[in-house]
């Protein structure tokens, strides 16, 4: 008897291993995901990457990620496959591949054959292929026998970081673009410019570097706190331009799109700093800002003048011609209508241009800068307050508001990417232990971003569900001086993300099973810091 229930013991346990095989390692969750019954294909320093010529700049990526996790530099090759050595063969099929940035990866015996027609998809199939591989030196390593089918849900798939209220090192910026590679995220959207600071090398107007990337002292707590504390020490820097172009090359190589932000006509307080002309009260000196939470308590506004569409042609051009991008972010959000309507050389130039109001005057900026970016064959995107007045719907609009908005926004004919405070903003707390690291405001926790509804009931009721186009996360950094600090505010919501927008198909239980066994061992890994609470904090504390 002892001997039979050891035996149906063993034969669990067998079933139960089996099982576990099977289950998908892989985040976000690929679209199918089979375990196939044959031997794995191990791989050594003499397997050979064969690839197609057009892509070598991706075989060499996949090469540098393969060795950097396992230690194991494999060869390269660009002619034809063996038939008998262990080999990893990219290749392209235009009938079987569909889709943009789709993949498929099959591995069984003594070859993986990943197939893909464009950039991203061969770079989504290397983040695949490292999850698949063992996340640790060895000089031998196993890829198990599996049939891979994978492609997007959204195409538009971003992570935002502002670099303004906190800079940050190019390092860590190459860091943060190898974090969105990594989650098969897309776009990488750069806030370049703000009240508290430009952080651009700039040639037209070299005062918004020497004056407008320095304030001269720091908020310390949080901007309600009464009274204000202050670290009066010089902040600040720029990226030079050899710098951002060292930033795009490496973006590009890992088929992310870099989306520069320069914030108008409002959150101009360090341009106007730099130069007084562009302001309401010219003859005012101002300071580039040393707080947060600037809307309507301190004048940060673009003037309507010609020195002020003069800058704007001529920063606009220099950015479009740094930033290969097809889009360029113009801003438009929290525009304080208050210093327009005191100033009467604006209310003078309203009447001039037959301008209702201060709300028609933001859009003739907005629109005065999407028809110069249009003749640099550049798109514009901004925030959803610029679709509030009588804009073109080619602009791109991210909306920060609710679903409710979202609605207003399409009916109006424009292209939406969601990016809602709520859940979305992950400068907003994920706890609500009083001790937690100081946040913005808000709770969102991870469970809120993975279950959130990227395009809402309303706006599919409405016919307009193909109106939005993706969604992305803001990382605003008031609160964020450090890079581990942003760490610990984007994971795991930054990977909660990346399922949400990639896969159609949800599964919380079994994300917070791979979130566990195959992604907090991968932010150790890359010595990244992380919230620890997610599993406490959830959408019902």
């Amino acid at each position: 008897m002892r001997e039979r229930l050891v035996g149906i013991g063993l034969l669990l346990l067998v079933t139960i291993n089996s099982q576990a095989q099977m289950l998908n390692p892989i985040t976000p969750a690929p679209v199918t995901y089979e375990s196939l019954k044959a031997t794995g294909v191990a791989i050594q320093s003499s397997t050979i990457l064969y690839y197609p010529a057009s892509f070598a700049v991706q075989a060499n990526y996949m090469q540098q990620q393969i060795e950097q996790q396992t230690g194991i530099r494999l060869q390269l090759s660009a002619g034809s496959p063996s038939k008998t050595l262990p080999r990893i063969i990219l290749q392209t099929d235009e009938k079987s591949i569909t889709r943009p940035e789709m993949y498929h990866i099959s591995a069984a015996g003594k070859q993986v054959i990943i197939t893909a027609n464009d950039i991203r998809g061969f770079v989504n199939a290397t983040q695949t292929l490292l999850q698949l591989l063992p996340n640790k030196k060895s000089a031998t390593a196993t890829i198990p026998a599996v049939a891979i089918t994978d492609y997007p849900q959204f195409s538009y798939r971003g992570m935002h970081l502002d670099v303004v209220r906190h800079i940050f090192p190019v390092s860590y910026v190459k860091k943060y673009i190898d974090y969105l590679a990594f989650h098969k995220f897309n776009t990488f959207h750069w806030h370049l410019t703000d009240d508290q600071g430009w952080r651009f090398e700039v040639k037209s107007y070299p005062k918004l570097n020497s004056v407008g990337s320095w304030r001269d002292s720091t908020l310390i707590g949080h901007f309600k706190d009464v009274p204000a504390r202050y670290e009066r020490k010089t902040y600040g820097g720029f990226y030079t331009r050899n710098e951002i172009r060292e930033v795009i090359a490496y973006a590009a190589v890992r088929g992310i799109t870099i989306i520069p932000e320069l914030d108008i006509p409002g959150h101009s307080r360090a341009t106007i700093a730099a130069y007084p002309e562009f302001s309401t009260k010219p003859d005012t000196t101002w300071n580039v800002a040393s707080t947060w939470g600037m809307y309507n308590r301190q004048n940060n506004v673009l003037a309507p003048n010609e020195a002020s569409f003069q800058f704007l042609r001529d920063i606009f051009t220099e950015l479009a011609e740094l930033f290969p991008s097809t889009y360029i972010h113009i801003g438009g959000d929290e525009c304080s209508m208050l210093w327009w309507k005191q100033d009467p050389n604006t209310q003078a130039f309203m009447k001039s241009k037959n301008l209702p109001s201060e709300k028609a005057l933001e859009t003739y900026f907005i629109e005065y800068v999407a028809k110069h970016l249009k003749q640099l064959h550049k798109k514009s995107v901004g925030w959803h307050e610029i679709a509030e007045g009588d804009l073109d719907t080619t602009t791109l609009i991210m909306n920060w508001s609710d679903d409710k908005q979202a609605l207003a926004v399409a009916k109006k004919g424009f292209e939406i990417i969601q990016t809602p405070g709520k859940p979305f903003y992950f400068d907003h707390y994920q706890s609500k232990d009083p001790n937690d690291s100081l946040a913005i405001h808000g709770y969102n926790p991870v469970e809120n971003v993975y279950k959130y509804q990227v395009v809402p009931d309303a706006v599919k009721a409405a016919g307009l569900a193909h109106k939005i186009i993706g969604a992305q996360a803001n990382v605003w950094t008031e609160y964020m001086a450090f890079p581990t600090k942003v760490d610990y505010m984007v994971f795991p919501r930054m990977t909660a993300l990346s399922e949400n927008l990639w896969s159609q198909q949800k599964d919380y239980p079994d994300f917070l099973r791979r979130l566990e066994e195959e992604m907090i061992p991968r932010y150790k890994s890359w010595n990244s810091s992380y919230f620890q609470g997610y599993k406490v904090w959830t959408r019902d504390k």
